[in-house]
């Protein structure tokens, strides 16, 4: 798989996959984004972590606005992915702590149960 990503990766510096990119930013970046976030902060593969942070060059470079905007929408959707996180963990420990309350009696465990959403904002 490693060796996939990087020819991959690779092709992004050719001169016509370039010019594709170019007229086709709009639509290409807010795709790609987020994987290119996440290789490029945490893939195993140094070679892959590399060529990402290239290939987000080459897009800060022709765009800088789309570019901070697909940053900034990435950053919401973390932030957005983060609480949703922290209130299913606190829901679950809420949880157990009721059942362990209820564990010797045959009463049953009945908890209300919201659940949050991730919603786009674009």
């Amino acid at each position: 798989m490693q060796i996939v990503a990087e020819r991959a990766l690779y092709l992004w510096n050719n001169d016509h996959i370039e010019n594709l990119i170019r007229q086709n930013r709009k639509v290409i970046l807010p795709i790609i984004f987020p994987a290119l976030e996440k290789n490029g902060r945490n893939h195993w593969n140094q070679a892959v972590q590399s060529l990402t942070v290239n290939v987000r060059k080459i897009f800060a470079d022709i765009d800088p606005e789309l570019f901070e905007e697909c940053l900034r929408q990435f950053q919401e959707n973390e932030a957005k992915a983060e609480e949703i996180k922290t209130k299913q963990e606190v829901t679950w420990k809420r949880l157990e702590e009721i059942a362990a309350t209820k564990a010797t009696s045959s009463e049953a465990v009945l908890v209300p149960r919201a659940i949050p959403t991730l919603t786009s904002s674009g």
